[in-house]
């Protein structure tokens, strides 16, 4: 496995929890990336649509920049970070302040050719 046949795509401060998109990506880690796309499509969960769209750049990535094969690809990687954490003011009872925390995600995904 030659570190210079994979493409990757890169999804920044997706406005989405980090581990909500875990669970998503777990599903496609390690699968062919027609059977991920299938998989996302199919998946009731928020992350699903963003992460679609981003194994659609990754495949895309692959067929134009390093010229591989479609049919061959499959997810070698994929991994989520937190991003920046926006930070809310919830109003409470008796004139106290909650915080709410709205967490962003950074995934990155990594495709590679099967031998």
């Amino acid at each position: 496995m030659e570190d210079s046949m994979e493409a990757r795509a890169y999804l920044r401060y997706a406005r989405i929890s980090p581990r909500k998109v875990q669970i998503v990506l777990d599903l496609i880690r390690n699968k062919p990336a027609a059977t991920a796309m299938a998989i996302l499509k199919h998946t009731p969960k928020a992350a699903s649509e963003p992460v679609a769209k981003l194994l659609k750049s990754a495949v895309a990535n692959a067929e134009n920049n390093q010229s591989m094969d479609a049919a061959k690809l499959y997810v070698a990687q994929c991994f989520v970070c937190p991003g920046p954490t926006l930070k809310r003011i919830r109003p409470r009872a008796q004139g106290r302040a909650f915080r709410i925390l709205k967490r962003t995600s950074h995934v990155t995904m990594v495709l590679r050719e099967m031998e």
